[in-house]
């Protein structure tokens, strides 16, 4: 009985895990695909952040021996 129960677990959790995989993926799809070819969609609002002081500094760094 234990190997029964044992086995009757994992395919259980084998099938949750792929249904779960595969809706993540469908809505992902559905999500991408959800605006008209030619269409365009509404710009998500997405916050800026500012930049960090050593990001982008103006001139190149020099090394020195």
């Amino acid at each position: 009985m234990s190997s029964f129960v044992t086995t009757v677990t994992r395919d259980v959790t084998c099938a949750a895990a792929a249904a779960a995989i595969s809706l993540v993926l469908a809505a992902g799809f559905v999500q991408s695909t959800a605006a008209a070819p030619g269409a365009h969609a509404a710009a998500p609002r997405v916050a800026l952040q500012a930049e960090h002081a050593w990001f982008g500094q103006p001139e190149p760094a020099v090394l020195v021996d």
